[in-house]
């Protein structure tokens, strides 16, 4: 059985902006979703002093000193950006869905500790949270349930990778035209959803159609269907595009 999203994704195209030159966006849309994008570029463009104020004004002690042990400036940079994504893309959601004024400061990012689910992020508030880096940027999006977010620039993928992308189905002319870091994305967004990444084949992840306002279905594989036995009942949406170089995709129940 593919799944396919239950209502069209509206209001996606029309609030993404992917911008590396925006230190931060945030916008709200259906499902109910609230996305947060953080410029990469942005934050390690700022100094030194820059973006320990950053830090003091975003970052509990604890998360301060997690980003001082990060010894390469690459990683902490990424690290600090993806932390003030989740941390804006929280508070935006719970001010606009349940009245609640949350400081940055006080939202307490973590993430699954094991077993195949390891590294999924977590919030200690009643929101799921999703979370990718790609190029200059971090996104998070934010939902009442799961919630499977992937970025990547658009390029020419590697050939190896092409061949896995390639469908090559006559049945399937709309996944045939799709860019092939658009599928790339589709399936790690899938994966994501459910918490396991890469940690699973994304071969386990058939696309199977996608529609002009970016709906997209997929048809889940054996190995896939271990980890997740009920994956056939569920209901979910899923949404698809390139905006601004970039392909972005989102998988939410």
């Amino acid at each position: 059985m593919a799944l396919l999203a239950r209502t069209p994704a509206s209001g996606l195209d029309e609030s993404v902006r992917l911008d590396p030159a925006r230190p931060l966006r945030v916008a709200h849309a259906r499902g109910p979703l609230t996305l947060a994008v953080v410029s990469i570029a942005w934050v390690r463009a700022r100094g030194d002093a820059d973006r320990a104020a950053l830090q003091a004004r975003h970052l509990s002690d604890e998360e301060r000193d997690r980003a001082a042990r990060l010894a390469v400036p690459k990683r902490r940079v990424e690290w600090l950006a993806g932390r003030l994504a989740v941390k804006h893309g929280v508070t935006a959601y719970l001010r606009r869905h349940s009245g609640l004024c949350v400081r940055t400061r006080d939202v307490r990012v973590g993430a699954v500790a094991g077993g195949i689910r390891a590294g999924k992020p977590t919030v200690d508030a009643p929101v799921e949270v999703g979370l990718t880096h790609s190029g200059g940027l971090a996104v998070a999006a934010c939902g009442p349930r799961a919630v499977g977010v992937d970025l990547e620039r658009t390029r020419q993928v590697p050939r190896l990778l092409a061949e896995l992308l390639t469908t090559a189905q006559p049945d399937r002319p709309a996944v045939d035209a799709m860019p092939l870091s658009l599928r790339w994305a589709c399936k790690e967004a899938v994966l994501k959803h459910f918490g396991f990444g890469l940690r699973v084949d994304t071969r386990e992840v058939e696309l199977t159609g996608w529609r002009p306002d970016g709906r997209f279905s997929w048809r889940a594989g054996p190995g896939l269907r271990r980890h997740v036995p009920a994956v056939d009942t569920l209901r979910l949406d899923s949404w698809a595009r390139e905006v601004d170089g970039y392909c972005l995709s989102l998988v939410w129940s």
